[in-house]
């Protein structure tokens, strides 16, 4: 400390600079070291802030207030832009059910918290902490941290928050696994079968696209168009061959009896359309004669986004679209659908011409990988407006805001779900969202570690931090025990999808990871997804309505 403060005049910022850089170079050290089967991830830098705090390594407490809201706006902003495109589509078919689940579990982990605060008579600033830790959801750390900064920010007890946080946070990771490996034993589980009865279940409900080659055999369609082959719907014609002549299957192109199409769908809807047209091919069209590619286009062009693929008019360019890509599952290239940023269309035509076709979409790996900075602070600054404004509550004596992370959240998932206004592509590459997303949290936690550094220590030796400890043991397996118990005797659920379901409401990678240790199927990532967004907007919603309601 005297060498550095003899090197550095504290307040300075370089003496600032040094001290956060250390602070979040150690902390994801600490972070990257595997303890059993998990890793606390960019959590360990909360931890570094701690222990920098209590050595009174600390840097302008104003400098640190600034650094710390605008971490947490970077932050929740990415997660908005990460999880909007897929917020809505997660309350469809099993994904209700599942939410519905994953909401109980958020309701009654922060309920919870407010009787843990009333009756074990912990403040209320160190309970939403606890909840925040018991859950492993930094995003409702943050959310607390900003709304009390909104009703006192000269509070004592906010830093309350951040201890609370850390005290409970290890037993949240290792709470989740305590609780799938108990839902186990007590339903006498074998994980082989349940991954038999989800793949056997899951190849049943999803519509994989498949190729089919088929003779055209009915006579009714002798000179008809292929636009007007019935029972086509939902399916895509590729290619006609003839005479030994291979050609690109166009709306206007005629068909005849003996000839030979490729047609690209899900299986449904090519047995419906083999029902119609003929008896499958003996030759594959791979294997005649003709001049024709097929080449991935990557959607890149702003004019596309959100264009139709009949917008495209791409038969006249003389290709045929067949599917499109988007973020690994396929689709057949059906009228209706509309672009996204990043989409990959399969394209069949001559060289030439798909060449052509390319250039108008865009096809720009560039241009994709240049992140759009001005509707990135666009979208900030809207966000910080909208948490800014006051909205009166009926029972709330003083109006309450959304605050700097409920704002930039709610701006962040409507603009990307919206995906463009006018020349503005609110699309961020994966690799500067998450760069983005790091190093906002990454800020975020050292400064609230700086900050309770000081008390922390003396605070976990204590009777207190013990009895918040058990308490953070509360919040984290009541809630997941009674639904674990529920979803599976109730629904029958798959326990893999339970187990998915688990480390979702809990935003909790480490546990997703534990959880797919178990099976190969891919069952724990798609019950974790589809409950992601809905939690995640949630707890953070939790969190500042504790604060608003329950501090005095």
């Amino acid at each position: 400390m005297n060498f550095l403060s003899n090197l550095l005049h504290p307040g300075s910022s370089a003496w600032t600079t040094l001290i956060l850089a250390g602070v979040i170079a150690l902390g994801l050290w600490i972070g990257s070291l595997r303890i059993f089967v998990f890793q606390i991830g960019v959590a360990g830098v909360l931890f570094a802030g701690l222990f920098f705090g209590h050595y009174g390594l600390t840097v302008n407490p104003e400098i640190l207030e600034f650094l710390r809201e605008f971490g947490l706006i970077l932050f929740v902003y990415t997660i908005g832009i990460q999880v909007g495109p897929g917020f809505f589509s997660g309350f469809k078919k099993d994904g209700l059910k599942l939410n519905a689940i994953a909401a109980f579990i958020v309701i009654v982990g922060s309920i919870a918290a407010v009787m843990l605060s009333r009756f074990w008579h912990i403040p209320i600033q160190a309970a939403v902490g606890m909840l925040a830790g018991g859950t492993t959801n930094t995003p409702s750390l943050a959310a607390a941290q900003q709304a009390l900064a909104d009703l006192n920010p000269t509070d004592p007890q906010s830093a309350l928050v951040g201890m609370g946080y850390a005290v409970c946070y290890p037993f949240g990771i290792l709470g989740i696994i305590i609780t799938m490996m108990l839902l186990r034993l007590v339903f006498k589980i074998n994980v082989a079968d349940e991954e038999h009865k989800y793949n056997k279940i899951d190849r049943a409900a999803v519509s994989k696209i498949e190729v089919m080659d088929l003779k055209v055999e009915n006579p009714n369609l002798a000179g008809a168009k292929v636009r007007d082959i019935p029972a086509a719907a939902g399916v895509v014609i590729s290619r006609i061959q003839h005479d030994g002549r291979l050609e690109v299957a166009l709306p206007d192109s005629a068909i005849e009896i003996g000839y030979l199409i490729r047609a690209v769908g899900s299986r449904e809807s090519l047995d419906a359309l083999r029902v119609v047209v003929g008896s499958p091919a003996k030759i594959e069209l791979r294997e005649a004669r003709g001049h024709l590619v097929t080449s991935r286009v990557l959607v890149t062009r702003r004019e596309m986004f959100g264009k139709s693929i009949a917008e495209l008019n791409a038969y006249h360019y003389g290709v045929t679209l067949t599917r499109l890509i988007r973020t690994e599952m396929e689709f057949a290239a059906t009228p209706e659908l509309r672009l996204q940023m990043a989409d990959v269309l399969v394209v069949v035509g001559h060289e030439d011409a798909a060449a052509k076709f390319a250039q108008q979409v865009g096809n720009s790996v560039k241009e994709l990988a240049h992140p759009h900075l001005i509707p990135v602070f666009i979208g900030i600054a809207l966000g910080v407006l909208l948490g800014s404004i006051p909205f009166q509550v009926p029972g709330i004596p003083a109006p309450i805001k959304l605050g700097l992370a409920g704002g930039p959240l709610i701006v962040s998932i409507l603009l990307s779900r919206l995906g463009r206004v006018g020349p503005l592509v609110w699309y961020m590459p994966p690799s500067a969202n998450f760069m983005l997303r790091e190093l906002g949290i990454s800020l975020f936690l050292a400064c609230v570690g700086i900050k309770a550094g000081a008390k922390f220590f003396s605070l976990l030796t204590s009777g207190e931090g013990l009895l918040w400890f058990a308490g953070g043991a509360i919040i984290t397996l009541v809630p997941l025990i009674l639904a674990g118990l529920w979803i599976r005797v109730q629904h029958r659920t798959n326990y893999l999808s339970i187990c998915g379901l688990l480390a979702g409401s809990m935003t909790d990678p480490p546990a997703l990871a534990f959880a797919n240790q178990m099976t190969s199927s891919n069952a724990p990532v798609v019950a974790y997804a589809a409950v992601y967004p809905l939690v995640m907007v949630m707890r953070i919603i939790a969190a500042q309505i504790i604060v608003i309601f329950f501090s005095s």
